[in-house]
C-alpha cells in the first residue's frame, strides 16, 4: 500500500535543501537518509533521501542527485510517496495509520450507530475523524483518548464517548426549545389560573 509521507516545499539554501510538510508520525523511519520514495507526479521520481536535518522547527532534505537551488525549487509541491505492508502497524500501540481507520464504524458505548469514518484530517493541533452519518450529514470528532474510548481493528469499529452536543446539537437544541415552550405554557397557564382566582373573588 502506498501512503503519502510529506509535501516537498520550498528550497533552502543554495544546496539543494528542501523544505518538506511531514504527513506521517514516523518521519524518522519514512523520511530518514536512504529512503527510496515515489512521487506525484511521477514523473518527478523516484528521489533517494541522501541527508535529513531540523532547521527551526522544519525537516529539511536533500535528495540524490539534487545538489543546487534550481533542482531544489524544480521539486516543490511533489508529494512523497512511501510503500507501507497493510498489516503493518507503529511502534506505539496507541497510534494507527490512516489507512487503518478509513471506514470503521463509529459507535457510542451503548452501541448507538453515529456513522462511518471518511477521512483523517490532520490539524496543527489535534486529529479529527470526519465521520459521514447515516442521513449523509458529516460530524467531525476529535481523535483524543478522552472521546475515542477504544478501536478495535478487527471488529472494525472506534467506540466514541461524545461530550454534550458533539454529535446531539440539533437534537439538544430542539429538546431545550420544548423545554422553554413547556415552561411558557406552564407559567401562561399559573398565571391564567391566577386571574380566574382573582376574577372570582371579585365576582363574590
Amino acid at each position: 500500500m502506498q501512503l503519502v509521507v510529506a509535501r516537498i516545499g520550498r528550497a533552502h539554501g543554495i544546496k539543494g535543501e528542501v523544505t518538506v510538510e511531514v504527513r506521517t508520525d514516523e518521519p524518522e523511519l519514512r523520511l530518514g537518509p536512504g529512503a527510496v520514495l515515489a512521487t506525484d507526479p511521477a514523473s518527478t521520481g523516484p528521489l533517494t533521501i541522501e541527508t535529513g536535518r531540523v532547521h527551526s522547527g522544519r525537516l529539511l532534505l536533500r535528495f540524490a542527485g539534487v545538489h543546487d537551488r534550481t533542482g531544489a525549487e524544480a521539486l516543490r509541491n511533489t508529494l512523497l510517496i512511501a510503500d507501507v505492508d497493510p498489516d503493518e502497524r507503529p511502534e506505539d500501540e496507541d497510534e494507527y495509520y490512516d489507512h487503518q481507520l478509513i471506514d470503521l464504524d463509529v459507535v457510542t458505548a451503548d452501541g448507538t450507530e453515529v456513522g462511518r469514518i471518511t477521512e483523517i484530517s490532520h490539524l496543527p493541533t489535534q486529529d479529527l475523524f470526519v465521520v459521514e452519518r447515516p442521513d449523509g450529514s458529516e460530524v467531525y470528532v476529535p481523535f483524543v483518548s478522552e472521546i475515542v474510548t477504544e478501536i478495535d481493528l478487527d471488529e472494525q469499529r472506534a467506540v466514541i464517548d461524545p461530550p454534550p452536543g458533539l454529535i446531539d446539537d440539533r437534537a439538544e437544541i430542539a429538546s431545550a426549545r420544548d423545554a422553554d415552550t413547556e415552561g411558557d405554557a406552564d407559567a401562561r397557564g399559573a398565571d391564567a389560573g391566577g386571574a380566574d382566582v382573582e376574577d372570582a373573588g371579585d365576582e363574590a
